[in-house]
């Protein structure tokens, strides 16, 4: 079901011829602002600081100031508290409510029934309902991670939980991911957004969403599988063309023999020395049975063959490498920054995270304090995830919404499913990947759809639709923060709306508002 039929009258063939004058003017000007209001350099800063600007949000920065809103959100004491209807909304997903261990019991369950059941109509029935089951569970977990991203008290973390997700990319549509994708994010991505990058690698690899979708989990003596192997060095910490070989990969596969993900029933026995070397973490469990003990040599560097350490110490070796440093604070300022961010700011994160041993809260408070930052204000252009998330924080305004789906329609449509990229290397971080005609085209419909309120966000799901309610921008938000620093071209925009939802449609398709 698609949310996007609305058509205003200036259309859009229109609005997207416009859009090739506005992309040169994105960023605007810096006009004089009334006292009661923010400067325009709090406001840029700001906007790249949260997905995007809201009441609650322009009201913490006023009260705290620059400096201490981000030693709060950095250090954790602005936590990840949601309104109480949204996590009403969450717990109510089964996917936010049961553990990942009684899920993965009840799929069990449920292949052994269908196991044992006749050939026929029935089996056939029930492997459908299965699916569909595993597409539920994948939804909610989509959905959280929207709710979190739109709602989220501290939106520096909340942007770092996306960009983790994105940089430790599953696919959820493999194997058993549908079942834990929700576990990922909330337990291990989430925990880890702004500690030590370390601490993250390890959570990730200790992740069955992980182990399922780059194999690991088949990982053993005598079978080696090397796919996560590959993707742990060249995707996740040291980059391609950082000087590690493919002797390394295949050292390092070895080192992750026997790393997977917990069996649901209880092992069959071990002799006690074996036993004691078996650890388990939630459903990750690394078996020394399906260990390969003999010593490896990686990055130049023996590593003895002792089991489960062996990792700790390879993560450990590969994180603290330079290049490591260089290949995440590139990737962090290409998020935040520019598509192409100066090797100077690089160089700079890359001293942090080197200095600080991976304090991920440190490298990004050397990149907001930068004057790289500062100088990019109104040039980084919204991947699909910060369009939408940041269109319903500024239409609802922290207005809670009853029905999630819309949300996971809109980022279908624009190409950019959460847990949807079928490879390991995440979605796009540039804007070529995002700025196409015909994506230009489908921000607008789904533009309209907010702007009009033509949409089922506060419908709660199987209920029929209610009033045609639409948000109004014209806010003392809007007046405080957007007004003085939008674009000729885009006033021009506004002003031949003829009512308030084709000028909320303008607003929210508007590069004013596309850039940050």
């Amino acid at each position: 079901m698609h949310d996007t039929s609305y058509r205003p009258a200036f259309g859009i063939r229109a609005w997207i011829a416009a859009w090739s004058m506005l992309l040169v003017l994105a960023s605007g000007t810096a006009a004089a602002r009334d006292a009661s209001t923010l400067s325009q350099d709090d406001v840029d800063w700001l906007r790249r600081d949260s997905f995007e600007l809201d009441s609650a949000t322009v009201a913490m920065y006023r009260d705290l100031g620059r400096s201490h809103l981000l030693d709060r959100q950095l250090d954790g004491r602005i936590g990840d508290d949601l309104p109480a209807p949204i996590t009403a909304l969450i717990h109510s997903y089964e996917a936010g409510s049961t553990p990942t261990e009684q899920l993965l019991t009840n799929l069990r369950d449920e292949q052994e029934k269908i196991k044992n059941m006749p050939d026929g109509d029935d089996k056939n029935a029930a492997k459908k309902a299965q699916q569909q089951h595993a597409n539920d569970l994948l939804q909610q977990a989509q959905q959280i991670e929207m709710l979190h991203a739109i709602y989220g008290p501290n939106q520096l973390k909340e942007q770092m939980v996306w960009f983790w997700l994105n940089h430790f990319s599953v696919y959820g549509a493999k194997g058993r991911v549908r079942w834990v994708a929700a576990d990922y994010v909330q337990n291990t991505i989430r925990p880890h957004a702004l500690g030590k990058f370390r601490d993250l690698v390890m959570a990730t690899l200790e992740s069955p969403a992980m182990m399922e979708f780059l194999d690991n989990a088949q990982n053993a003596k005598g079978h080696v599988n090397e796919n996560y192997a590959r993707e742990l060095m060249e995707l996740h910490t040291l980059g391609v063309g950082s000087g590690y070989t493919q002797q390394d990969v295949q050292q390092l596969a070895l080192i992750l023999t026997g790393a997977g993900v917990a069996p649901l029933r209880e092992p069959g026995a071990m002799r006690p020395r074996v036993a004691e070397m078996v650890v388990r973490n939630g459903m990750f469990e690394f078996n020394p049975r399906r260990h390969d003990f003999s010593d490896k040599v990686l990055l130049g560097r023996t590593i003895k063959g002792s089991g489960f350490d062996e990792i700790s110490e390879a993560v450990a070796l590969i994180t603290r490498q330079p290049a490591c440093a260089q290949f995440v604070s590139k990737k962090i300022a290409e998020y935040f920054v520019s598509d192409n961010p100066s090797p100077e700011l690089v160089a700079k994160m890359a001293h942090t995270f080197q200095r600080t041993d991976g304090d991920i809260a440190e490298v990004l408070r050397t990149m907001f304090e930068s004057k790289e930052l500062a100088a990019s204000y109104g040039k980084k252009f919204k991947d699909p995830m910060q369009f939408v998330v940041s269109s319903v924080r500024m239409a609802y305004d922290g207005k809670p919404i009853a029905n999630a789906k819309p949300l996971l329609n809109w980022l279908n449509q624009l190409g950019e499913p959460v847990f949807g990229r079928l490879t390991p290397d995440g979605w796009p971080l540039d804007s070529a990947g995002w700025s196409s005609s015909g994506q230009m085209a489908k921000r607008f419909e789904i533009a309209g759809a907010i702007g009009t309120g033509n949409n089922r966000l506060l419908t709660p799901e199987g209920q029929p639709k209610m009033g045609g309610d639409f948000p109004m921008l014209t806010t003392r938000l809007y007046y405080d923060t957007f007004d003085a620093k939008l674009s000729a071209p885009t006033r021009d925009a506004l002003a031949k709306a003829t009512t308030q939802q084709e000028w909320n449609t303008f607003l929210l398709s508007s590069p004013d508002f596309n850039y940050r």
